[in-house]
């Protein structure tokens, strides 16, 4: 993580949990291509949308100036994985993607859902 000498973070691409929801990102790009034509604009869409959406969020929540805004992007970004996390159960039952991928991908959403309360914490904290 890029930090200066005071230790604080100048740019959301320093946070961990940004960068792991990019590499989230990737990792469902890899799974969904390979998803059925008749997809393309139906839950690979949606399921690439939802990805995209947590760093996303994670970006613009950095960018404003109140923790209390932060937080409400935070927020988006926690339903984002809510529903990514559905979405993959969907493609798996549909055998979309093989069982023991959608539930490795479902732990990371998880790790990155328990990264974003804590930040959510942490930023209550320093109201």
């Amino acid at each position: 993580m890029d930090e200066n000498t005071t230790g604080k973070i100048k740019s959301f691409r320093d946070l961990k949990i940004w960068q792991r929801g990019i590499q989230l990102v990737e990792e469902i790009y890899s799974l969904s291509k390979s998803f059925p034509k008749e997809e393309i604009y139906g839950l690979q869409s949606q399921i690439r949308r939802s990805a995209v959406s947590i760093p996303s969020n994670i970006a613009e929540g950095f960018a404003r100036l109140h923790n209390k805004e932060y937080r409400n992007f935070l927020y988006i970004a926690l339903g984002s994985c809510a529903e990514l996390t559905t979405q993959i159960i969907i493609a798996a039952r549909l055998n979309y993607i093989e069982h023991t991928k959608a539930d490795k991908t479902i732990s990371e959403i998880e790790e990155i859902s328990k990264m974003t309360m804590n930040l959510i914490k942490k930023l209550n904290t320093n109201d």
